[in-house]
């Protein structure tokens, strides 16, 4: 056994008994809560490295307690499980705070990897500077706050995370796969056009009213955060 801890919340129990097995034999310390607000309770009451919660709970339900746990700790990971798999839902999902999402049914190797590569992320990501910069566009990496030309501009956790790789990998084409392996941390799935609705959500917030135009499509490439308008 690890000292990490993972709280499983779902309301299936032949399901939620399977994962528990299954990450135990994987060497993690794994509590269980049936539904939403059991799950709100133990996680109120422990401290845990990563959060698995089903959608479709009685009491709060996976949206719900989302919301809940990312007002107590904006940091822990949270991964998804949803039988809901379009666009909407895992928008949803990710206004809501979540950090990856898995469509059941689901290998569970691929939900090992994920865990893996958001416990890394979380416990041995690189350093970062706190605040990033490009033309008149500011974000602080501490208060979580974005402004252009001195304006705030609200985000959601997911169009931040977004932001945040743009300017790190500023005048540099990022393929959606790119996007989809280091913002959301997946294999690109062509059949879903989530990426690009999150492109269009930052670009109505930062570039909208604003000039010059950040965000660039590059066709049959990607994407380009540049300042110049050439």
């Amino acid at each position: 056994m690890t000292d990490i801890r993972l709280l499983v919340v779902e309301d299936e129990k032949k399901i939620a008994d399977t994962l528990k097995k299954g990450l135990l034999e994987n060497h993690y310390d794994v509590d269980v809560a049936y539904d939403g607000n059991i799950g709100k309770r133990l996680f109120q009451a422990s401290p845990y490295d990563l959060v698995i919660l089903d959608i479709n709970l009685p009491g709060l339900n996976g949206y719900e307690l989302c919301r809940e746990i990312r007002a107590l700790n904006d940091k822990v990971p949270i991964i998804m499980l949803t039988a809901l798999g379009t666009t909407d839902d895992k928008i949803t999902a990710f206004d809501a705070g979540a950090d990856d999402y898995l469509v059941k049914p689901f290998a569970f190797r691929e939900l090992l990897v994920r865990i893996r590569a958001l416990l890394k992320r979380s416990q041995y990501g690189m350093p970062t500077g706190n605040i990033l910069r490009i033309a008149d566009l500011e974000m602080n990496l501490d208060s979580k706050e974005v402004t252009r030309n001195g304006e705030n501009i609200p985000l959601t956790a997911k169009e931040f995370q977004l932001l945040e790789y743009f300017i790190r990998n500023k005048n540099r084409v990022v393929s959606r796969a790119d996007i989809a392996q280091n913002v959301w941390e997946i294999d690109f799935d062509t059949g879903t056009n989530v990426i690009d609705v999150y492109v269009n959500f930052l670009r109505k917030k930062i570039d909208k009213n604003f000039e010059p135009k950040l965000i660039r499509t590059q066709v049959g490439m990607g994407y380009i955060l540049k300042e110049s308008n050439d």
